[in-house]
């Protein structure tokens, strides 16, 4: 995906939370001339497939976790390790949900795993940039859609990051817009569909990723969790994506792709790509 110019959507995990179908867990790569500059989640498997990518470390302008389930989260820390053996000085954006119930706020869960008392306290520099290590810049998000919050960074390039809150269930989630360029990606995070702004927030976008995570007629609380196929196809339709890409697949979806996407396909005539990891996506 490394392309020498222009933007690139690479899929570093396309699978879910179980270790059943040869996929990483959630994580998304933004390319831009040639360098990993966003990423968005790190679950399981993704430290691995970022040295498949050849992505650096050192490149990294930002990631952005949408949600703390394991499947979307817990790479973070194996991928800070690899920046030890980087010569980065200059800080790394993180982003992420402010907590609620049993799930940490980004703040938390640094210091739980990072942190001078926390389980990987060796690694504790990135909380200040000392040691050695680059210092994390980070900024807790809102979960709730009532709140549109952007992010700007002013490097070598314009990168524009913007969020918001997304239903999935009791688990506070960010939806990320990345605008690169004249190109924008929504990465729409695991939710169950059933919040409207979030097909304003995703308006005219290039590419929406989305989690094709159940089968149609999905009901109780895998439906409070996780939109339907017809759902999702309704929402790509209503936002004007430009294409879509299904990921995040599991046990519950993949038996029956064939058929899922069928029903993706009724309301949503666009370009649809189906996820695998390490696959690369033009805008």
């Amino acid at each position: 995906c490394a392309a020498p110019e222009g933007v690139t959507l690479q899929i570093l995990g396309s699978g879910g939370p179980i270790a059943d179908d040869a996929r990483a867990s959630s994580a998304y790569l933004v390319w831009l001339d040639g360098k990993s500059r966003v990423m968005v989640d790190v679950g399981g498997g993704a430290f691995l497939r970022f040295g498949e990518a050849r992505a650096k470390f050192e490149d990294l302008d930002h990631i952005a976790i949408s949600h703390f389930h394991t499947d979307h989260s817990a790479d973070f820390v194996t991928l800070l390790k690899t920046g030890n053996f980087t010569e980065r000085t200059r800080p790394l954006g993180v982003r992420g949900p402010a907590g609620g119930g049993p799930f940490p706020s980004l703040t938390d869960f640094l210091t739980s795993n990072v942190g001078k008392d926390g389980a990987y306290q060796y690694l504790s520099g990135y909380i200040d940039g000392t040691g050695g290590l680059v210092r994390l810049e980070t900024v807790e998000l809102y979960p709730s859609g009532d709140v549109v919050q952007a992010v700007r960074f002013m490097t070598d390039s314009d990168i524009t990051i913007t969020a918001t809150g997304v239903p999935h269930g009791i688990v506070p989630a960010i939806a990320y817009r990345v605008r690169v360029g004249e190109k924008e990606i929504v990465f729409a995070s695991d939710q169950n569909g059933n919040d409207e702004r979030f097909i304003d927030f995703a308006k005219d976008v290039d590419v929406l990723v989305m989690h094709l995570v159940a089968p149609e007629g999905i009901q109780g609380s895998f439906r409070a969790l996780h939109a339907p196929p017809g759902r999702i196809g309704e929402i790509a339709s209503a936002a004007g994506a430009g294409k879509l890409v299904l990921s995040h697949l599991t046990r519950w979806s993949l038996p029956d792709l064939e058929e899922n996407i069928a029903a993706v396909r009724r309301h949503y005539a666009g370009y649809i790509v189906l996820a695998e990891d390490l696959l690369c996506v033009l805008p």
